[in-house]
């Protein structure tokens, strides 16, 4: 079978009963189930939600985003083979791991197929919750530029590129654009303090200020929980993105859990702990793809500047990298979700087949 046909690339056509537009991102598509069949379900598969509670089925893709566009290869490759396998087989890993260790529940209900999630809808923290455990990327861009103070944290002197940092460090930043919050620009990714967040919870849909403190607490013990098990395997966690929200169990309580995914090479930085040793940076994680492209490009700059947006779409758009750029990317995916799971990732031979079966035959979704 040609590679290209292991790859699932397109996501958002499968036909999966449903009476809303199926929202597809970057890598994921989600498709609103109607309310029949999420009552259905939850009764039929017994999930700790509310009877009426809005299910939906996430599919997970094997594009590769970078520098805000998708990236394709030679041969009609149109993404990385195994990556979204991969993805979810570490978040399932650390989320199960969370909650063995008494952190919170996240929004994945069923798991019927490597890539696909049944999930529950959850009312979103505003929040995109970033951990940093050490100096890199753009924070030591910020701090080579004179900056000390990132969201209220302010830094010591002379810290060196890469270096561990003194404390773990929570650096929040807002999750779509957020208007009317005093000293918050309305833009996407605005880099927000601890005193934001409490003056404003409502705005950031925290259900009150003592949920803050919770949030951090479940932010700083899931990165200590998948820093710990990184450790085991001699890598490095260097720093990750959290997201949480609201839902409601089977009694009517409302809790804070987890979403989205957690502790993967797409939303991370994960570093060899001997090359580290050594002084040396081996990325596990999308970072070494990001360096492959600011390498492979003579013109660097289009990829770092936003001012150059339409030639940056075009760069993506018009250029298909040698299939060797993707496969070495592959490797680092699969690679670090067997050392993390233990567990081989298996590449499907008719992902989208697969998955259009298992929802027909033991879910009745395809029609």
């Amino acid at each position: 079978m040609n590679l290209a046909d292991q790859v699932l690339a397109v996501n958002d056509d499968l036909p999966i009963r449903t009476d809303k537009p199926v929202h597809s991102g970057k890598v994921r598509s989600v498709y609103w189930l109607t309310e029949a069949d999420s009552r259905r379900l939850i009764q039929q598969k017994g999930y700790n939600v509310q009877p009426d509670a809005p299910l939906a089925i996430m599919i997970i893709s094997d594009r590769i985003s970078a520098f805000d566009c998708i990236w394709h290869g030679e041969g009609g490759l149109k993404g990385v083979p195994g990556k979204g396998a991969a993805l979810n087989a570490i978040s399932n890993h650390w989320f199960k791991l969370f909650k063995d260790n008494g952190l919170a529940d996240s929004h994945i209900l069923d798991i019927p197929h490597p890539f696909v999630w049944i999930v529950q809808k959850a009312k979103p923290v505003m929040v995109e919750a970033i951990c940093r455990q050490y100096i890199t990327g753009s924070m030591w861009r910020a701090y080579t530029q004179g900056e000390r103070q990132f969201c209220g944290i302010q830094l010591p002197e002379e810290l060196k590129k890469n270096q561990k940092l003194p404390q773990l460090l929570m650096t929040p930043s807002t999750k779509g654009i957020l208007k009317d919050i005093p000293n918050v620009p309305e833009a996407d990714d605005v880099n927000v303090t601890r005193e934001d967040l409490i003056n404003n919870y409502q705005a950031f849909n925290f259900r009150n200020t003592d949920d803050i403190n919770y949030y951090e607490k479940l932010l700083a013990d899931g990165f200590t929980v998948i820093s710990d098990e990184l450790a085991k395997l001699d890598q490095i966690f260097v720093d990750t993105k959290f997201e949480f929200g609201y839902v409601t169990d089977t009694s009517g309580n409302e809790k804070l859990i987890y979403m989205d995914e957690v502790g993967t090479p797409d939303s991370s930085r994960i570093w060899d702990g001997v090359a580290y040793r050594d002084g040396q940076i081996i990325e596990n994680s999308k970072e070494d793809f990001r360096q492959v492209l600011l390498n492979y490009f003579p013109d660097p700059d289009i990829l770092l500047n936003k001012e150059r947006m339409p030639e940056r779409f075009a760069l993506a758009a018009d250029n298909a990298l040698p299939q060797d750029i993707l496969m070495q990317i592959s490797k680092i995916y699969t690679g670090i979700a067997e050392k993390i799971t233990g567990k081989p990732i298996t590449l499907s031979q008719d992902p989208k087949t697969e998955i259009i079966d298992i929802l027909r035959s033991e879910y009745q979704l395809i029609d």
